[in-house]
């Protein structure tokens, strides 16, 4: 088995990156979408919501295929619908339509998480850390450029011009999957689509990395999405006032989120995994104090959200690594457990953050991320206590 091509790589980085994008456009534009479609403050989190419960229905659904059918027709047929459910968000006449559209992208942004595992299946075992975090690296690429460009745009053109943008560039990355992928794939087993859907759950079962790892996951996502969902509202808000395109510039502060991806990848395959995620996740747990003194100081926020990003993404990126050398042989079924409770995290973060700041302001956003974090630095001291495995087989397969 040869390593994996550095111009491959990155084909699958830019179209994670281009894919994960389409859910996250939403985050600085709530303002806007909730005074078009009038919908109050305490409500307009729905729409980043139903985007994380379509993310997870695909997760479970649609992600386990890429253990069962040719991923690169899977890949680029779900490229393909992508570009429809963007045109249907750009051209929404009403709420219902909206929230129609960005379930249906979240649905098929799952994409991302089949890129991802088909990439670390291509990849030889002593670089697959490396590569899953190069690859996830263009995911964070992706996340921020999407905050920040839907923000400049919206003050342009007005919220839809982003939507129309993505619908474009989506299908002309479905023409260059469509081109470069590999043609000839390794038969893949016959397996009913029920019995390969029950096996993701059994995975759950059988394999004690997956289950710890899924509940970080849970935690850290959550956490970051308290965090990223409400934060448009006292920018927006007097006496900052910024504007959509100022707002989406701290989107950029997570590029040292990325940079720290790949970082995170080859240290796994060193085998320090555990600690890596440890640190991270104090990491992440400091990150609140300076978030909390956002309305005083801007640049406490960015110090917040750099040191926040930093963590989140170390995190993510060592927990891939480490679950993909158990089972290589279903690493999407792997996947699509593993992201599951990522998106559930999200889901739930998203929600309970606006609602948190229309009850309790921002200090309460930020007690509420800052308790999440602790949570989930608890959770990864007992799992080690415990003797959770510190080491990431990385000879597997």
């Amino acid at each position: 088995m040869k390593p994996l091509k550095s111009t491959a790589v990155l084909l699958f980085s830019v179209a994670c990156g281009l894919a994960v994008g389409n859910v996250y456009y939403a985050q600085p534009l709530l303002d806007a979408m909730a005074e078009a479609f009038a919908m109050s403050p305490a409500t307009i989190g729905i729409v980043i919501t139903l985007t994380q419960i379509g993310y997870g229905i695909g997760l479970v659904l649609l992600v386990p295929l890429g253990d069962l059918l040719n991923r690169r027709k899977l890949i680029v047929n779900q490229t393909l619908l992508s570009a429809v459910a963007l045109l249907m968000i750009a051209l929404a006449p009403n709420s219902v339509w909206l929230l129609l559209g960005m379930t249906l992208t979240g649905l098929l942004a799952v994409v991302t998480q089949v890129l991802v595992a088909y990439a670390a299946t291509l990849a030889i075992p002593a670089q697959r850390g490396r590569v899953v975090g190069v690859v996830t690296s263009g995911i964070v690429v992706g996340i921020l450029l999407a905050r920040t460009v839907a923000g400049g745009m919206a003050d342009l053109a007005g919220w839809r011009a982003i939507y129309f943008l993505s619908a474009g560039l989506t299908l002309l990355m479905a023409l260059l999957l469509f081109r470069i992928l590999p043609k000839h794939e390794a038969p893949q087993p016959t397996t009913r689509y029920l019995a390969l859907i029950a096996s993701v759950f059994s995975l759950f079962r059988e394999e004690p990395v997956l289950r710890q790892r899924a509940i970080l996951a849970l935690l850290t996502f959550a956490s970051a999405m308290v965090l990223w969902t409400p934060m448009v509202l006292p920018l927006a808000a007097p006496p900052l006032s910024l504007s959509h395109s100022e707002i989406g510039l701290f989107g950029l502060a997570g590029a040292a989120g990325a940079l720290a991806a790949a970082r995170a990848g080859h240290l796994a395959d060193r085998g320090l995994g555990q600690w890596v995620s440890g640190l991270s996740l104090l990491l992440m747990l400091a990150s609140w104090l300076p978030i909390a003194l956002t309305q005083s100081s801007l640049w406490a926020l960015l110090l917040g959200v750099i040191t926040l990003d930093l963590g989140l993404q170390a995190v993510h990126v060592t927990s891939q690594s480490m679950i993909y050398s158990v089972r290589p042989e279903a690493q999407s079924r792997l996947t699509a457990g593993y992201m599951l409770f990522y998106s559930i995290g999200s889901a739930l973060g998203s929600i309970g953050s606006t609602a948190m700041y229309a009850w309790a302001g921002w200090i309460g956003v930020c007690l509420l991320g800052a308790g999440i974090n602790a949570v989930a630095l608890a959770y990864w001291w007992l799992t080690l206590k415990r003797g959770a495995p510190v080491r990431c087989a990385t000879q597997t397969g």
